[in-house]
């Protein structure tokens, strides 16, 4: 009964507040606001230069290299459990997904930094 009270006042809380970001904020954009500030001047530039999606690419690609070895680190202390076919047949599916995600990526030439 604890548990369902709560996880009602989690989701009550949680709807809330996303419903009062979603309507709270105005939805008027000044000039003044959406322009680029440097220093009281008018900007000499275009202040949105265009980004590198290749290296957004490759960013993606080391965030999720850190999520994996964070899903791999556990496995030495996981040895140890008695369940050890369980354990074996979990760590070889996460390293041969981890596997054919990195000849993916090496097959389209994700991981080239030059074009």
């Amino acid at each position: 009964m604890n548990m369902m009270l709560a996880m009602l006042i989690n989701i009550t809380l949680s709807l809330c507040l996303i419903s009062l970001a979603f309507w709270l904020p105005q939805l008027n954009l000044y000039s003044e606001k959406a322009s680029p500030y440097e220093c009281g001047f008018d900007p000499m530039s275009s202040a949105r230069l265009p980004f590198s999606m290749k290296f957004f690419l490759v960013g993606i690609t080391f965030l999720l290299l850190d999520l994996e070895i964070a899903l791999l680190l556990p496995l030495p202390w996981a040895i140890q459990s008695t369940n050890m076919i369980t354990t074996t047949i979990v760590s070889l599916s996460l390293v041969s997904i981890l596997a054919l995600g990195l000849s993916y990526e090496w097959m389209n030439k994700g991981l080239e930094w030059t074009e």
